[in-house]
């Protein structure tokens, strides 16, 4: 009995041991390549052409300094925030209205099913699809080169994707909600800012991150549809840098990459607090 106890207990040691070294082997993949594009950022040029160790053995800021006040880096900074969260605005104002319609079978109108598919096959055709259709209609609206047309971009990507997402959260939602709300004498849109979307909010931060990832790493259209370099994003002004000039200037690279990971990693953690909240209320029952 004892002999078999302790089978048991090494048994268990061993496969903890070996759950151990696949998750570290996991996490070891997963972070190698931000942690290689952290020090390549922090690293002097002359290390890194003589040969880039695991480990730095100086630190330099020459590359972050370089990329602000020389190549302008923070216009392009200032763009991708301004385009991602103007798009971001706009498709959750316009995709949770929608959704909301489309779950409600009370909002009757003609053609509601066609109109949800066609949501649909919005989003599964691929954004390049859509390029010659918007070039040409900026072109004639006289849009082009600037922030308008790629943020509409992003809004025609965003908003399928939203709708879709956001429908099956509606749909769940019991109604006696919001009956319990029209007793009380609240208007429809009362209904839906106040009740409905307060309910729904882990949803809501969960599409958000993706909207806000999409908007912020769009280049498709930020390519075709930007013209001046004073409305460059992030893409396109890492794409700049990677010039002939510039080819081998790895930390000059990997410094504009790091900058670039840092508004969405700290947008991903704000509406994560919001995902969580939202998670913990709707688990609390009266």
């Amino acid at each position: 009995m004892g002999l078999s106890k302790k089978h048991v207990n090494v048994k268990k040691g061993i496969l903890f041991v070996i759950k151990g070294i696949v998750l570290a082997a996991v996490l070891f993949v997963i972070l190698f390549p931000i942690y290689w594009l952290v020090i390549m950022s922090i690293r002097p040029t002359s290390e890194t052409q003589s040969g880039a160790a695991l480990i730095l053995r100086s630190v330099t800021f020459e590359h972050y300094t370089q990329l602000f006040l020389e190549k302008g880096f923070d216009k392009a900074l200032k763009n991708s925030l301004i385009n991602s969260l103007a798009a971001l605005v706009l498709s959750l104002a316009f995709g949770l209205a929608t959704a909301y319609i489309l779950a409600r079978e009370r909002f009757k109108f003609a053609l509601k099913n066609p109109v949800t598919f066609w949501i649909l096959l919005v989003r599964i055709l691929p954004p390049v699809a859509f390029v010659i259709p918007l070039y040409t209609l900026f072109t004639k609206l006289g849009l082009m080169g600037g922030k308008v047309p790629v943020i509409l971009s992003c809004v025609l990507i965003n908003l399928p994707l939203i709708i879709w997402f956001m429908v099956s959260f509606f749909r769940e939602l019991p109604e006696a909600v919001e009956e319990s709300g029209k007793m009380d004498g609240a208007t429809e849109w009362q209904l839906f800012a106040k009740v409905v979307l307060p309910l729904v909010l882990p949803g809501i931060a969960a599409i958000a991150m993706l909207s806000f990832m999409y908007a912020w790493n769009e280049y498709t259209y930020s390519v075709i549809l930007t013209r001046s370099p004073e409305n460059y994003t992030i893409p396109l002004a890492l794409a700049v840098l990677n010039t002939e000039d510039n080819v081998t200037n790895f930390g000059l690279v990997a410094a504009g990459g790091v900058t670039s990971f840092i508004p969405v990693f700290l947008f991903v953690v704000f509406a994560q607090n919001y995902l969580i909240s939202g998670l913990s209320n709707g688990a609390v029952k009266e």
